[in-house]
């Protein structure tokens, strides 16, 4: 079996992929501070406990991209012809699952809280001789948390130029930080005047935004291994790739027609273009100069094949030639 060409980041595409695995690992090793100073100030309060567990949920896209990634630039092999490229959707996968798993977990622990009518309550601790009220040390890690936010607009431009959704999901995560902070935050505050209530609301908010965020990466994540047709990593638009190969192919002076089918593997496009030739002469040379053309419109266009047909009819029609 033939597999595909082995797909390599251009120079600059390569600089900024460094960039982005040193981002990650500078992310992961500060949650990992947020995450111990948090559990230790954690107390009874449920809106801690969520935004807790969130900033653990947070080191799941950032492990993702740094274990997928090194594993989609595996060249492709007779077992696997299509390359590895698929691993960052099974890393987005396992990512949104678990957020969405944990969110619901959540959810629902912190509704039953509420119905419960549980009175969590925020204690003393003290240092060098004085009582300090633990919510000001709360308030104070929840504050610290924040710096993620600085981390998704840096990460955000990355996601675009390596057209890399789990390093895009990563750096909505970073940027949606601030409100789980604010949440918690208004729950501590809550119980610290009194409004119990106050606590197991945010917790549940919080949840809920974890809930949905998984809930939208989950399905997002599926279209892309239903292979739909290739967007923007945002998912707001429909990539413009496939449209530049068409417009390219039918600016051929030998192509009367042409259509495309592209899927998107992960950082790189594959597909198939098909083609009505006004003659037939050298068609072999023409269809491997016309592929050749359209691998050097984008980066990712990893590889194509050019089908001639008599109509751009679907195949079912049995048109093809």
């Amino acid at each position: 079996m033939r597999p595909l060409p082995h797909f390599h980041h251009p120079p600059d595409r390569h600089n900024l992929l460094q960039r982005a695995v040193r981002l990650e690992w500078f992310t992961i090793g500060y949650l990992l501070t947020v995450i111990a100073a948090m559990y230790v100030v954690t107390g009874s309060s449920q809106a801690m406990r969520t935004a807790w567990v969130e900033d653990m949920l947070s080191l799941v896209p950032p492990l993702a991209f740094l274990i997928a990634t090194p594993i989609a630039r595996r060249r492709p092999n007779v077992e696997f012809p299509f390359g590895y490229h698929r691993a960052t959707s099974v890393a987005f996968f396992a990512g949104a699952l678990a957020l969405f798993s944990m969110g619901a977990i959540l959810l629902v622990e912190s509704i039953h809280k509420l119905l419960a009518r549980e009175h969590p309550t925020i204690g003393m601790f003290e240092i060098f001789g004085y009582d300090i009220w633990l919510g000001w040390a709360m308030l104070a890690v929840l504050t610290y948390s924040c710096v993620p936010v600085a981390l998704g607009r840096l990460k955000l431009p990355l996601a675009r130029a390596l057209h890399d959704h789990v390093l895009h999901v990563d750096a909505n995560m970073n940027k949606a930080d601030w409100l789980t902070a604010v949440g918690a935050g208004v729950g501590v505050i809550g119980v610290g005047l009194g409004y119990w209530w106050v606590d197991a609301t945010a917790a549940a908010i919080i949840a809920g935004d974890i809930t949905w965020d998984g809930y939208r990466n989950l399905r997002q994540v599926m279209a892309d291994l239903l292979d739909e047709t290739p967007k923007l990593v945002d998912g707001s638009a429909r990539d413009s790739l496939p449209e530049r190969v068409r417009t390219y192919l039918r600016s051929l002076p030998w192509v009367e027609d042409a259509d495309v089918r592209m899927r998107d593997g992960g950082h790189a496009f594959t597909g198939e273009a098909f083609v009505i030739p006004r003659d037939t002469r050298d068609l072999v040379p023409r269809l491997r100069a016309a592929a050749e053309g359209a691998r050097a419109l984008d980066w990712r266009m990893l590889d194509l094949t050019i089908m001639p047909v008599d109509s751009l009819s679907t195949p079912t029609d049995g048109n093809a030639l």
